[in-house]
């Protein structure tokens, strides 16, 4: 074993459709870290056959056909998420596995009648990474930078770091898509740039505006949506053939998961042919039985103007996001000098023409749009160690606004949205009756006006207040965000000096 292996730090893209890792050793120099015949790509898929044996990855995709209620796929868009009623609907409209409230205020997933978090199931393809990384160079990964999308709220970055923790796996630094892909593009290369990087991945989009001076990577806004991605353009084909379907044939295929998966499977390699060709056939034979028992199969032909008119609103959710990410940075078109395209759903022909259209110049072909963030968190896991030659700053943004709940409901933000990270703000609290002896501060992060809108990231209870009448105790609380994105909180009394600190702790429900 290599005696410096002991300290390497991988990179891994922990994608919602598709995971990848990378390994950088100096010089600029980066590995995709290979599984099946040479292929970087890690399916995101988890299942347990029927013989109760838990596979990951391609194993778990191949039966997926046969299998589709044992098997999980897409479920990073759950991950740390509380179990509101249109997040759990709008997930499990495309899934075949049923979602429901989990025991900490979070959503589960039930496979071969267990119920898993989504950060377990996160946590079991990040160990099949970490193996299949480990019997490639041949020592123990045991650290490792992981990407997360950048409108992923402190709670979901918490989780990502747990799901780390259950399989011994040291999440060394969370850092954002975009950003390792700004650091793929642009370290050794001495730029002075202002780019935008436009991430469509399977699960989720994000878009970040991010200045590069050499070795200095500082964002100047983000935005995003982690329900907007290659699935939904799935789904919109998939609704598509069987609205088709039902009108020629009176028969809903919606309610048979085997139907439904042999269609998504056919559905997903349809979209990518259609990247190259303007029409393709779509034929699944024996889709169902009439109820004379006649095999009934699924023929038409798709072609490009269909697919781009049914995903049209995605694409166009995506530049409203994009014109706001340029407004909140203060920025016109003409001030960005090259566009990044992240994701394989950027691949589609009629994304690159609306970005051409809307920058006025084609987007760059500097960066792989599948590998780009698996590489740039390997470069920053080189730079993170002792013996790197490589040193580079990064400055990052918190992708929604922080706050704590006041009394009526209202959020009062402590770090706006866009506030750069790391940060650290003190604000001035007392208590309002008469006697407490404690402060219950609610946090809630999000940009709607009304903590109830917002996602609750948990409570922080300060104790061992003198009593007193309301507003005579004097205390100070202390919000840090980390370089990650983390938020942690501390309390002082300014009279009796006692000090309490903790990182949020998710709310149990």
């Amino acid at each position: 074993m290599d005696p410096r292996a002991t300290d390497a730090i991988i990179g891994i893209d922990l994608g919602t459709t598709n995971s990848c890792a990378a390994i950088a050793t100096g010089d600029g120099q980066v590995t995709l870290i290979p599984y099946r015949g040479g292929d970087p790509i890690v399916p995101s898929v988890f299942a347990i056959d029927d013989k109760g044996h838990e596979l990951v990855g391609h194993e778990a995709k191949r039966q997926w056909q046969l299998n589709p209620r044992n098997t999980l796929y897409a479920t990073k868009r759950l991950i740390g998420r509380a179990p509101r009623d249109e997040i759990v609907e709008t997930v499990q409209r495309s899934v075949q596995y049923r979602i429901h409230a989990g025991e900490r205020n979070d959503v589960a997933v039930d496979c071969h009648g267990q119920a898993f978090q989504a950060h377990e199931i996160a946590a079991k393809i990040l160990h099949k990474i970490r193996d299949v990384a480990s019997d490639h160079l041949g020592f123990k990964v045991s650290r490792a930078v992981v990407t997360v999308p950048a409108y992923f709220t402190d709670r979901q970055r918490q989780a990502v770091k747990e799901a780390g923790r259950l399989v011994d796996l040291e999440v060394v630094r969370i850092i954002n898509e975009p950003t390792a892909a700004a650091l793929a593009y642009g370290i050794g290369k001495r730029l002075q740039e202002r780019i935008l990087v436009y991430d469509l991945g399977g699960g989720t989009f994000d878009v970040s505006v991010i200045e590069i001076r050499d070795r200095v990577f500082e964002v100047k806004a983000t935005g995003g949506d982690i329900f907007l991605g290659g699935i939904d353009f799935d789904d919109a084909m998939i609704r598509h053939l069987l609205q088709d379907f039902r009108s020629r044939h009176g028969i809903d295929l919606a309610g048979d998961p085997v139907a439904m998966q042999r269609i998504r499977d056919l559905v997903e390699r349809t979209k990518i042919d259609l990247s190259s060709r303007s029409e393709v056939p779509f034929s699944i034979p024996f889709i169902t039985m009439t109820a004379q028992g006649q095999p009934l199969n699924l023929e038409c032909r798709f072609d490009r103007a269909t697919l781009e008119q049914l995903t049209r609103p995605l694409v166009d959710r995506t530049l409203q996001i994009v014109g706001g990410v340029m407004v909140d940075a203060g920025l016109t078109a003409t001030d960005i000098d090259e566009v990044m395209l992240v994701g394989g759903q950027t691949r589609m022909p009629a994304v690159q023409e609306r970005i051409t259209r809307f920058f006025g110049k084609p987007p760059s072909k500097g960066v792989h749009p599948d590998e780009a963030v698996a590489i740039g968190a390997a470069l920053y896991g080189w730079s993170l160690q002792e013996r790197s030659d490589l040193k580079l700053q990064l400055l990052d943004v918190i992708p929604m606004a922080i706050g704590i709940e006041q009394a009526g409901g209202d959020l009062h933000v402590v770090f706006p949205r866009n506030a750069p990270i790391p940060n650290a703000r003190a604000i001035s609290a007392t208590t309002s009756e008469a006697g407490q002896t404690e402060l219950v501060v609610r946090i809630f992060q999000g940009d709607q006006p009304e903590t109830a809108r917002d996602e609750l990231l948990g409570e922080f209870t300060f104790s061992g207040v003198r009593p007193g009448a309301p507003g005579e105790a004097r205390l100070e609380i202390l919000f840090e965000v980390s370089v990650e994105g983390i938020l942690s909180m501390s309390a002082r009394d300014l009279e009796s000096g006692r000090q309490m600190k903790t990182t949020v702790r998710v709310a149990s429900a």
